[in-house]
Formats: C-alpha cells, structure tokens, sequence
C-alpha cells in the first residue's frame, strides 16, 4: 500500500503544483525579453511596463535585450524558458505575425509556443527622409525614386520589421527600386539616417520624432490608415499617394506556452492597469503610442487574424529572408 499512498500523493502534488506556484508568485525577480536592441520601441515599451508592474507585484520586473535575426532569438528564448511565469516576451507584429511568414525556418511557433497575455501598444510608422534628399512630399519621393532606380537607400530596424515590409510594399505600390538595408535595431539605423549614409526610412514614430522636430530629419508621411495625433499636419502615405496604403506596428506580451492560468490572468491584470496610469499613458501618447488592452483570448485572435494578414502582405511584396 505504501507505493500506491507514494504514487497518489506524487500525482495530487503534479495536480496541485500550478495552484500552488500562482499563489506564491511572483517569489523572485521576473525577466521581461526585449529581442531588439535597448533604444527602440519595443524597450521603450518594455522597460515603462516592468516598471509600473514591478511596483504592483512587489518583485522587480529585469529587461533583458536579446537581440538577433529580426527578433527570433529573443523570441526563441522565452518560447523554450519554464513556464512558470518568471520569463516574459515583448513581442511585436513581427516576431509573432510578419516572421512566421518571412521566415522559412522560423525556430518557434507563433502560435503553439506561447501563451498571449495583452497587447500592449499599437503606432504607424513616419516615412522620413534626410533633410538633403530634394523631395518634400510622398508623390516627390516616388517621382525621385522612378528618376534615380537602385540609387536611394531606405533603412530598417532588421530583415522582418515593420521598417522592412513598410519599405518593400512602398516599393510595390509604387513601383520603384529602393535599396534594403536592414541594422540592429532602430537607433543605429537613425544615426546613419542622419548622417546620410542612408537616405529614406520607416521609422517608429518614437525614435524619428525627436529627429524631426530638432530638425534633422523630414517627415513625409505616416503608414497607418489616419494621421498621427503627434504630427497633424503630416499626411498618411494612402492620403498622400497610394491609396489602400496601411501599415501599423503592434506590441504585445506573452509567456511561454503552458504557463498556469492564474498567472497569466494575473499578468493580464497588471499590464491592462500599468497602461491605464495617467502618466504611462500621457508619456506614450505624447510619443504616438496608443496604448493597448484586452484579455489573452483578444490577443490570441489577434494574432491568428494579422498572421493570416500578412501572409498575403509578404507574399505580395516578394519579401523573403533565409
């Protein structure tokens, strides 16, 4: 009788085991993965969140940046981390909707390997050019990009980003040749910006602004479907030129797969509030940053919906990274 007592009391503790770890959480520090580099929308978002979360639950919320292949070693990291709740991902529309289609040996599932708790943030990107570029609007662009084929040079955050794709379907919509050069993360890429090394990019709104209003860049357009409550006087590109043109980034953080309910609820709880401070939200909006909200199963849909969107988005642009 006593291996069967033993065998019993084993399984009630592998049943009990997750109730147990949710109303002991969070013990220790929990680490928040950013897998772009510090200086960018995502960290930005990132670090802003762990703050206001870290006070609520009383352990510190750790940023780590692991940076690498268009954001899929960062992603990687957590999908294959314990799910016990200690180990978070800010993802964004790349690492869980564009990259599943870019990419042809994608080392996670979007889907499968991750549990969604909140979509944290959504912006537009600002089509900007260096202020030595002789164009003034998008029609300016287009007609200088058709006259000099090859020649104009637009950067990107890294192969898979929305920096990338906003380019590409720029590219095809418009019908001209523009050079892809992709860097490691955003900041990089806005310093040769404005340098010249580069002269066209589709930047978050965040880390161009600054640029823009110290006047070190030009800012021609937005991606998304309205303009940005930052920049009123700056059209959309579909307003603009291309009609039917949308492109907007999205934020969201997941656990990995199997973390216990109660945790990701909580988490859920605590984002949702941390994005509710008056100055959190006053600090994103004065950025372009709408912040997000919702429940797990909102993001989960969320995402099944914009994977299938931009199946047909990469495929149509003939993006494609090895």
């Amino acid at each position: 009788m006593g291996r069967f007592r033993r065998f019993w009391f084993l399984l009630s503790l592998a049943i009990l085991s997750p109730a147990l770890l949710a109303q002991t959480y969070p013990a220790r520090p929990i680490r928040m993965v950013v897998p772009y580099p510090a200086g960018g929308t995502t960290d930005l978002l990132a670090r802003g969140i762990a703050q206001k979360m870290g006070e609520a639950l009383g352990q510190q919320v750790v940023v780590e940046n692991r940076t690498g292949a268009g954001g899929n070693i960062g992603s990687d990291l957590v999908a294959k981390s314990k799910p016990d709740g200690y180990t978070l991902l800010m993802g964004t529309i790349a690492s869980h909707a564009i990259n599943p289609n870019l990419y042809r040996d994608l080392p996670y599932d979007a889907v499968k390997d991750f549990a969604p708790i909140a979509l944290v943030a959504t912006l537009p990107n600002l089509l900007v050019v260096n202020p030595t570029v002789p164009v003034k609007t998008v029609k300016e662009l287009i007609a200088l990009a058709r006259a000099r084929p090859g020649e104009l040079a637009f950067a990107s955050a890294g192969s898979g980003t929305t920096q990338h794709l906003s380019g590409e379907i720029f590219k095809k919509m418009a019908g001209v040749d523009m050079l892809h050069i992709p860097y490691k993360g955003n900041a990089p890429a806005v310093t040769d910006l404005v340098g010249g090394q580069v002269q066209v990019m589709f930047d978050n709104i965040p880390i161009s602004l600054q640029q823009v209003r110290a006047g070190k860049l030009r800012a021609l357009a937005v991606t998304g479907p309205r303009r940005s409550p930052v920049l009123p006087d700056i059209p959309t590109i579909a307003e603009a030129a291309l009609p039917g043109y949308s492109v907007t980034s999205w934020f969201a953080l997941f656990a990995p797969a199997g973390t216990p309910q109660d945790i990701v609820a909580l988490l859920n709880r605590e984002t949702n509030k941390a994005l509710a401070d008056p100055a959190l939200h006053r600090q994103l909006a004065d950025q372009g940053i709408e912040t997000g909200s919702g429940t797990p199963a909102q993001l989960a849909a969320h995402i099944q919906a914009e994977i299938q969107r931009w199946k047909k988005i990469v495929a149509d642009s003939g993006a494609r990274v090895d």
